[in-house]
């Protein structure tokens, strides 16, 4: 009888230490997996960054020249709501793509002019997936001399 509940004590020992280490399995998965979601946005933050800040230098350095802007990135010039635009596409791997292979979307709506002969010419800019859901969005402003 002593040999008995000896051994019963050492099976519900063994069976409480596999509980535990199974919580903590359990709960270093979870950790890993969120890690592994957190990585994933925030390569997919700064790589939207990158492509915000390759159009608003382009957007600047042609001075607020929408079409020129979309040539300089590899995308379009297009018309969004009546107000010029350049669209440029990126696959998975944020390389420059096709609209059919795109997973995210670069969009520069440029705004109206505004000043004298150094007019000041504001654009919106945002990055997003095909989605729709915004990645990032900011304004950008090009200064240049315009005729009037």
């Amino acid at each position: 009888m002593n040999y008995r509940s000896k051994s019963t004590l050492f099976l519900m020992e063994q069976l409480i230490v596999v509980a535990i280490f199974a919580m903590c399995a359990a709960a270093c998965v979870r950790i890993l997996t969120a890690s592994y979601f957190m990585a994933i946005e925030t390569r997919q933050m700064n790589n939207a960054i990158r492509a915000a800040e390759n159009g608003a230098e382009c957007y600047k350095a042609v001075f607020g020249d929408v079409g020129k802007t979309a040539e300089i990135l590899g995308g379009r010039y297009v018309s969004i709501d009546g107000a010029d635009a350049a669209v440029v596409y990126y696959d998975r791997d944020w390389r420059v793509s096709a609209e059919s292979d795109a997973h995210y979307m670069l969009r520069l709506v440029s705004g109206i002019a505004e000043g004298g002969p150094f007019a000041v010419l504001p654009g919106a800019l945002s990055v997003e997936t095909l989605a729709g859901e915004e990645i990032l969005a900011f304004t950008v402003a090009a200064r240049g001399l315009w005729d009037e």
